[in-house]
């Protein structure tokens, strides 16, 4: 039996945390380019997906918004749904759960690095890129999620031992 490292209240506090974080990494500058030195743009995951829409790269926006934006923000609302007692059955909990965990673990942070990775190699001779707070804000956020779902697995998974 895996021996659990909070309590469920706590759980809730460090999600509630976490959503401030995620929400600060939204908005938070991520990087500058600067092109032929002169030219600087910041940009945030908002802004970025923003002029991503506006420069009509659609899939790329409805990509990057959907892992980015969409299914962070989905995951914290259903860790906060599955700590809440009497939710649903414990075993459909523990499914759920089980099947966000596997998915999300590669949503966020394969997409975030491959997306640096095409700017980088893109504008490698044409502009600089200098990270700022919001990345790392961001990817703290990212972090936390993982950590927090690994937890509520296993605070779900010690509820479940105990009622069988």
């Amino acid at each position: 039996m895996t021996k659990l490292l909070f309590s469920a209240q706590q759980l809730r506090w460090l999600l509630l945390l976490t959503s401030l974080l995620l929400a600060a990494g939204f908005v938070t500058p991520m990087l500058t380019l600067t092109k032929f030195v002169v030219v600087s743009n910041s940009f945030s995951i908002i802004s970025g997906i923003w002029q991503l829409l506006q420069e009509g790269h659609i899939a790329l926006f409805i990509l990057v918004a959907a892992f980015s934006v969409v299914l962070p923000v989905a995951k914290i609302i259903l860790l906060f749904n599955l700590l809440h007692p009497n939710t649903t059955e414990p075993k459909r909990r523990k499914k759920l759960l089980h099947l966000m965990h596997e998915y999300g673990r590669w949503a966020m942070l394969d997409v975030m690095i491959v997306a640096i990775l095409i700017v980088t190699v893109k504008l490698g001779a044409l502009a600089s890129i200098k990270i700022h707070d919001g990345l790392y804000i961001f990817g703290l956020a990212v972090v936390l999620i993982m950590f927090i779902t690994q937890q509520v697995v296993n605070y779900i998974e010690s509820n479940i031992n105990e009622n069988n």
